[in-house]
């Protein structure tokens, strides 16, 4: 029988930590700032399935992996900080003209997205917390996948919010000195957001 208060538990918490301001979500929204929601869609759903993908290694037991050899997870979080100071760089010197045909730059793609989430400490963090804390003990492999999808379909309209304000504020940074400062700071929030997951 289903405890349907763990699922809803389950689901605030799929909700709260997509939401917040993480590595992903300040990607999206400078991406949807300098390229627009249709680009970055590409990016959206490799960000989804990849931590699909996550949520479903570590029910079959990844968690235990890392458990067993900690220095696992910590390399992972210094190659994704690394990998994660390259894409603020990539931020902060892009040149996106005003008119989105002409730019010389792309969004992060799917495939890229998705293996980003296996050096994304926080996304890591997001998965492990998931089924630490609220997946329970016995539960069955169809609760656990179906689990799982409750929380992409969750966290793929969260992320698509960030998409949506970057598209709303690229009407603001009308101009390319702003759009260039705009990209600088993402860039500085970027690696912030990076900051307290690395002091775990």
């Amino acid at each position: 029988m289903i405890d349907w208060q763990i699922v809803i538990a389950m689901a605030m918490f799929a909700f709260a930590s997509s939401i917040t301001p993480g590595p992903n979500n300040m990607m999206l929204l400078s991406s949807g700032v300098n390229f627009g929601f249709k680009q970055t869609i590409p990016h959206m759903l490799g960000i989804s399935s990849g931590h699909l993908v996550m949520l479903l290694a570590i029910g079959a037991g990844l968690d235990q992996l890392f458990q067993a050899f900690p220095l696992g997870y910590q390399i992972m979080k210094v190659v994704g900080f690394c990998y994660l100071l390259y894409l603020a760089w990539r931020i902060a010197i892009s040149q996106t003209p005003l008119k989105r045909g002409e730019t010389k730059g792309h969004p992060l793609g799917f495939i890229g997205a998705a293996l980003f989430q296996w050096v994304n400490p926080k996304a890591l963090l997001m998965a492990i917390t998931y089924f630490s804390n609220y997946m329970p003990i016995d539960a069955s492999n169809t609760f656990i996948f179906s689990t799982c999808l409750m929380f992409t379909a969750i966290n793929l309209p969260c992320l698509s919010l960030w998409v949506l304000l970057g598209t709303q504020l690229e009407r603001v940074l009308s101009k390319p000195r702003q759009r260039q400062i705009f990209n600088v700071v993402m860039a500085l929030l970027l690696i912030l957001s990076m900051v307290p997951v690395l002091l775990l």
